[in-house]
């Protein structure tokens, strides 16, 4: 089927989206004109495969981390107007078809979705979703960790910036250290493993814990992976006196880790991170597997393997762009899955070559409506 028959069905809404993906895909000068058939049909301009779909299920929060959103918090959407849990489902299960693999359940924050558990048993039961995991907080994973798990969700990323309790509550500014560590109890106990702990790097917040972050998740069999603070946001937030590039991250590490690149990006879930073997110099007995993402300063946007599903079913060919193809829209408009299916598939094709992130022209939404 040619692209052109892919978008040649009425779109519903006042937006022709997969029209506006060929259009796109014509200014870039492509000479592929047909979708690629199964398996990996997913694939842009650069020949990049995606088979990793990231799903954010709620734009609300209960935290209102610095970097996040501004402390009086960013506006929601309404509940009608987000993905209902079937909605969710039957995208993902389109998105398969078409050569997704890996799924990550994000948000906001996940957890606070009613009835997440649910949904999680849902999209795990779908034929062809080899890698189900979810991106937390962990504030509520203490009484949920053992149901998700039950549920079918494999793996875990929870995220902590700081180890100091008072200075996490300054961060987060409502989130609470104590519970975040119950949940990584919680979900140890459950039987999560390769457990990833996310930490923003921010300078003069955090900047001098990195080597304590470390010795945490080495000690307790986490993989950490520390990520670069992404000009994203509506507070004016990000600036010279934040951000902070990973290479003087990984110069930090060095004094206390000897750092060995990894070649491999093989760790369940794929994602962003290059990976590092990390070995304490005072004592080679502790290990830790170390993740730096470094969206700024090295982008890593000739390795991408996303594409994102927004709460309002919005697809979100690049973090750094807004996107304009409503699959909400066309679900609720009665349209076949099918042309579902050949709109997402248009829209891929059109996927810029990297990101667009600008220090003067940052990205002015909150990262919690994103999915990050």
């Amino acid at each position: 089927m040619t692209i052109q028959s892919a978008c040649s069905a009425p779109v519903v809404g006042s937006q022709p989206p997969a029209q506006l993906a060929l259009s796109q895909l014509r200014l870039a000068g492509s000479a592929r004109t047909t979708v690629p058939p199964n398996p990996f049909s997913l694939v842009d301009l650069q020949a990049r495969r995606v088979e990793y779909l990231r799903v954010s299920v709620t734009d609300r929060c209960n935290y209102r981390c610095s970097y996040c959103m501004p402390a009086e918090g960013a506006s929601v959407v309404p509940r009608l107007d987000l993905l209902n849990f079937d909605e969710i489902t039957t995208l993902v299960r389109l998105f398969v078809d078409l050569g997704i693999r890996k799924v990550r359940i994000t948000g906001g924050e996940p957890l606070v979705r009613r009835d997440i558990v649910r949904l999680v048993g849902q999209i795990a039961a779908i034929p062809g979703v080899q890698d189900l995991s979810m991106t937390t907080n962990g504030h509520l994973l203490a009484d949920l960790a053992k149901p998700l798990r039950q549920a079918g969700l494999q793996r875990l990323n929870v995220s902590i910036d700081t180890l100091d309790a008072q200075r996490f509550a300054i961060v987060t500014r409502q989130g609470s250290l104590a519970a975040v560590l119950r949940g990584l109890q919680a979900a140890d106990a459950a039987g999560f493993t390769h457990t990833k702990l996310n930490a923003v790097v921010l300078r003069g917040l955090n900047d001098d814990e990195l080597v304590a972050l470390a010795d945490f998740a080495s000690d307790r069999g986490y993989i950490l992976r520390f990520i670069e603070y992404m000009p994203i946001g509506v507070d004016n937030f990000w600036g010279p006196e934040t951000f902070l590039p990973i290479a003087q991250v990984r110069e930090q590490l060095a004094t206390a880790w000897q750092l060995t690149a990894q070649d491999d990006h093989g760790l369940p879930g794929g994602g962003p991170a290059r990976y590092w073997t990390a070995v304490r110099r005072d004592n080679p007995a502790r290990t830790l597997r170390l993740g730096l993402i470094a969206a700024v300063s090295e982008k890593f946007c000739q390795l991408c393997n996303r594409v994102r599903l927004s709460p309002t079913g919005t697809l979100r060919e690049c973090l750094s762009t807004a996107g304009s193809l409503s699959l909400r829209d066309l679900l609720r408009g009665g349209q076949s899955g099918t042309v579902v299916r050949n709109a997402i598939a248009a829209a891929l094709l059109g996927k810029v070559d990297g990101h667009r992130f600008d220090q003067a022209q940052p990205t002015l939404e909150s990262m919690s409506a994103i999915g990050g």
